[in-house]
């Protein structure tokens, strides 16, 4: 079946590799490390969350960031002398993030090969922009999009400028992405169309309710597969 030709921008992490179950297991092993007497893990997750949306407006996103906010709060709650020691492993549980594997989630690939065919696609993508193009190039996904972006942060104006530079028109533009605040609500807000993929790890910061009026302008997914099936 012919389908319209769309432009499709399309999240990264969580949307199309794994990313943040990485983070979560670093926080894991913090807390643990960290080993305090009275707070758990979801009171020092919330002191933590604080200094990342403090710590965000100024140094951005991406894991050497997260590894300095990790410094920050074991220099805030820890019960003991704080030892050079200490520090350097509290960095090494953010920095290792780095090292991982790029984990492409199920069917990514095929579907980008299928998607890239008869549409327009494009990556667009928040943080460190040194440490996103670094995992584009590893994830080996490139060849797919006719154009990436990489942005400080996903917000409207982003969107706006976005579609200007590239000249989308929003009634055949979707955003992709599996994350309320980033990727469905700002392109929702600037007359978009949008697909939310759901991740079971989005990062609890980036979750957001989703605008009530998109008015048949957001499609729900339960796998980036599935859009083979609607585009």
């Amino acid at each position: 079946m012919n389908r319209p030709r769309q432009n499709l921008i399309i999240d990264a992490d969580d949307t199309l590799w794994e990313n943040n179950l990485y983070f979560e297991a670093a926080f894991a092993d913090f807390v643990n490390f960290l080993g305090h007497s009275h707070l758990d893990a979801a009171q020092i997750r919330a002191i933590f969350d604080e200094m990342e949306i403090a710590n965000i407006r100024v140094n951005g996103y991406g894991a050497a960031n997260f590894a300095r906010n990790l410094t920050n709060c074991y220099r805030r709650l820890a019960e003991r002398e704080i030892r050079d020691e200490d520090i350097k492993q509290v960095l090494q549980f953010g920095q290792r993030i780095l090292d991982q594997p790029i984990e492409l989630l199920d069917g990514v690939a095929e579907t980008l090969g299928y998607l890239s065919a008869h549409h327009e696609l494009t990556l667009f993508t928040k943080g460190d922009a040194e440490e996103q193009n670094w995992k584009i190039e590893r994830s080996g996904l490139s060849r797919y999009f006719v154009h990436t972006a990489v942005v400080r942060e996903k917000d409207a104006p982003a969107y706006a400028q976005l579609v200007a530079e590239r000249s989308l028109e929003p009634a055949r533009t979707w955003m992709i992405g599996n994350s309320p605040k980033s990727d469905v609500n700002p392109a929702l807000a600037i007359g978009l169309n949008a697909v939310f993929i759901p991740h079971t790890m989005t990062w609890s910061l980036e979750q957001q309710e989703i605008l009530a009026e998109a008015n048949g302008r957001l499609l729900r997914l339960d796998r980036f597969a599935e859009l083979r099936d609607h585009f």
